[in-house]
């Protein structure tokens, strides 16, 4: 129970957040685009996950009410808008559309940011989420409102990669945009993965090494999308992002999807081994990769900025900010040196140590002070040195940075949770704000950062490959309990080993080895013994592994049939009704997953339960009718009628077996009997919620077959026992 516990959870997860074929959106070469900026810092915000809804109109109106005001503050270099921009959910989130009034709400919000000056349209860059694809069969059909109401698309920016960068006075810092939204829209709740294709990785790979070669100054890479890397499956060459980007010297990876009920701290750094080079040396290609919580409940905001090649960021909520612009709380962003729990990389070759601290200060009021303050953690985190920092006022437009030296050699050598630093502002009122404190390592060292188990599970496991360990220990489960008592029942009866091993296992053996070898043997054999039922079972798991388990529209009611496989849809569309496309995979888990392991296994595991019971319930009628025949006054000449058992059987059969034919495990089985049926019928509701009553209940694989099997598996042993034993069931 406990393992089908585990699965519930997880398959409501994946079903409420949060392949192999082709199936993502093509991608051709990106079109550049280029901003100035000036100095070596720049920063830009990320948002994510808004789930603009028509039943919560509120997440709208706050794109005016919260972000308008914070980015006039903030005033960044771009604006990255990573996906689910909209729910495309009913009001009771059962089923999944696309709606354009929420397209419109967005299209708005956006609209009224640019049109009160907070920030140019062409420094805002959109990209797809699953949820923006729900239900499109393909891009440029009338439900793909992304293609309409986007800034993107506004622009005429229909590539499915951004590439932008930013050129300062001798650097150049770059952010790569990728939409690995599934080329087909198919439905929820098989709508939870990237799909990059493997011409979408070349094209990804290409456009990163293009700035390579470059002059003109140091490259910051910055890549962002929607899925973690956890959710993006591999290509049709198994092919995967990783890789590239640790090739690449890709700085971070920013991304979204998984919404902050989870942790506001999803972060990750990856470190990939490449063969040895030329010198004989070997490559370790690191990047990080950094999540962030959604606007949806949290009204979350993230401020990247890159300072000299080095990359930090700050995640705020913005849901207790008020609605005036004068309102705005002071936010502070220390750009360097870099928090060493999440943006510091381990086991850097030759670490540059920079002599100078720099902070962003945003705010509406005028800053008085800005005070940098370093404490020592070993020493009661008492103060060991504080530093004033001024104004940066040599560029042509004012930058809310703040700057210092300090000796910096001071502290090499530190542990890199040792030291901690904090900054101190002023405003022109008085009031001070102090910034978050956090540790630093002026080489570059990494410190340990705490993580809980759920959140390693789901961002540090990579979900196409526990879907294929999942599923096959599944199969070869069901495979097991199927083919190994049949094998023995074979086996025992040809070589009349049965009754033999009964009896010296139950006479000769330990008390511990009958409580638990025989029983368990015993309700395997027995439980495999009916043949019309276990040809049926067999024939059953074939067809689930190899055939449709139904067939609908998997994108709109208008689209392509398609045939739901245990390896993903196989889709029909109506521009190529003789070419089939199959796709997501491993999106189905949140179907398969649920069904295998809380129906079809336990289904299995019950059939054999009630035929064994049939056998005990023998039992408990031989032991009555022996005990009435040795009481009898009948002699020993008189011959007991209807096959009284061998002499052995009441002797020697383990009271275990005696107590399963009992009372109160005929009302167990019955009561899981309806149980499993409850879950599936759960689980059918939910897919007809999703795909329509029609496809679902004509399905017999799907909604037929459980039932049947627990009905007619009852109903046999209701009529054997009835009529053989005359106890009823």
């Amino acid at each position: 129970m406990a393992v089908l516990l585990f699965f519930s959870i997880v398959s409501f997860f994946l079903t409420a957040v949060i392949g192999m074929g082709e199936g993502g959106a093509e991608a051709g070469s990106p079109s550049r685009e280029f901003f100035r900026f000036n100095g070596d810092v720049a920063w830009v915000v990320q948002v994510s996950d808004l789930h603009l809804s028509a039943y919560h109109p509120e997440r709208g109106a706050d794109l005016l009410r919260l972000l308008a005001p914070a980015l006039r503050v903030i005033r960044p270099s771009l604006l990255l808008v990573t996906g689910d921009i909209t729910d495309a959910k009913n009001e009771r989130r059962s089923s999944s559309r696309q709606d354009e009034s929420e397209w419109m709400q967005y299209r708005n919000g956006m609209d009224a940011i640019v049109g009160h000056n907070y920030l140019e349209n062409r420094r805002i860059f959109d990209i797809r989420g699953n949820h923006d694809k729900y239900g499109v069969p393909y891009v440029g059909h009338n439900l793909d409102f992304f293609s309409i109401h986007s800034i993107n698309s506004q622009l005429n920016r229909h590539n499915t990669m951004n590439s932008i960068s930013l050129v300062g006075d001798n650097r150049i810092y770059h952010f790569l945009g990728i939409d690995d939204t599934i080329g087909y829209g198919i439905r929820w709740p098989s709508n939870l993965f990237g799909h990059p294709t493997d011409r979408t990785l070349d094209a990804v790979e290409s456009e990163l090494q293009y700035w390579d070669s470059q002059p003109g100054g140091l490259v910051t890479k910055v890549v962002f999308g929607h899925f973690p890397t956890s959710f993006i499956a591999s290509s049709k060459r198994r092919r995967r992002y990783e890789g590239i980007f640790a090739r690449q010297s890709v700085s971070a990876y920013i991304c979204g999807h998984l919404h902050a009920k989870l942790g506001k701290t999803l972060w990750r750094l990856h470190m990939i081994d490449f063969p040895s080079g030329p010198n004989g040396l070997e490559h370790v290609g690191q990047f990080w990769e950094w999540e962030l919580g959604d606007w949806k409940e949290f009204r979350l905001m993230r401020i990247l900025a890159i300072d000299g090649g080095a990359v930090s960021f700050l995640d705020i909520g913005l849901s207790s900010q008020n609605q005036l612009l004068d309102d705005f709380q002071t936010t502070i962003l220390i750009t360097h040196p870099t928090d060493s729990r999440c943006m510091n990389q381990d086991e850097m070759k030759n670490p540059v140590v920079r002599n100078d601290i720099n902070s962003l200060v945003f705010s509406v009021q005028p800053i008085r002070n800005v005070t940098a303050r370093v404490f020592d953690s070993a020493r009661a985190f008492k103060v060991v040195e504080e530093i004033p920092l001024q104004p940066v006022t040599g560029s042509v437009n004012f930058k809310p940075l703040f700057h210092a030296k300090w000796n910096a050699e001071n502290y090499k050598s530190m542990p890199a949770s040792r030291l901690w630093l904090q900054v101190f502002v002023i405003d022109d009122q008085g009031k001070e704000t102090a910034s978050a404190m956090r540790p630093f390592s002026v080489e570059g060292k990494l410190a340990y950062h705490p993580s809980t188990l759920l959140v390693y599970l789901i961002f540090n496991v990579h979900w196409e490959d526990l879907y294929l360990f999942l599923l096959w220990s599944n199969i070869f489960f069901l495979i097991l309990l199927l083919f190994l008592p049949k094998i023995l029942n074979y086996l025992m009866e040809r070589n009349e080993l049965y009754q033999r091993w009964a009896t010296s296992i139950s006479v000769s053996s330990p008390i511990r080895q009958k409580k638990f070898i025989f029983p368990l043997l015993w309700y395997l054999l027995e439980g495999s013994r009916s043949r019309k039922f276990w040809l049926a079972m067999v024939f059953y798991l074939l067809y689930l592994l190899k055939m449709p388990w139904f067939c609908g529209h998997a994108t709109s009611e208008n689209g392509g049939i398609a045939r739901m496989y245990m390896r993903g849809w196989s889709i029909q569309t109506p521009s190529a009704p003789f070419i089939k496309e199959e796709q997501g995979y491993p999106d189905i888990m949140a179907i398969t997953l649920p069904f295998m392991y809380l129906v079809v296994t336990p289904t299995f595991l019950l059939i054999y339960g009630l035929f064994a019971k049939c056998s005990g319930c023998r039992l408990y009628y031989h032991r009555k009718m022996s005990c009435a025949y040795e009481t009898s006054p009948r002699g020993p000449g008189q011959e007991f009628v209807r096959g009284a058992p061998p002499k052995y059987s009441l002797s020697v059969i383990s009271s275990w077996i005696i107590k399963f034919g009992g009372y109160w495990t005929r009302r167990a089985l019955l009561l899981a009997c309806l149980i499993i049926s409850l879950l599936h019928l759960k689980i059918c509701s939910v897919l007809m919620a999703a795909y329509g009553v029609g496809p679902v209940a004509l399905s017999p694989a799907l909604a037929w077959a459980p039932q049947l099997f627990l009905a007619a598996a009852i109903f046999a042993l209701k009529i054997d026992l009835d009529v053989s034993l005359h106890v009823p069931l």
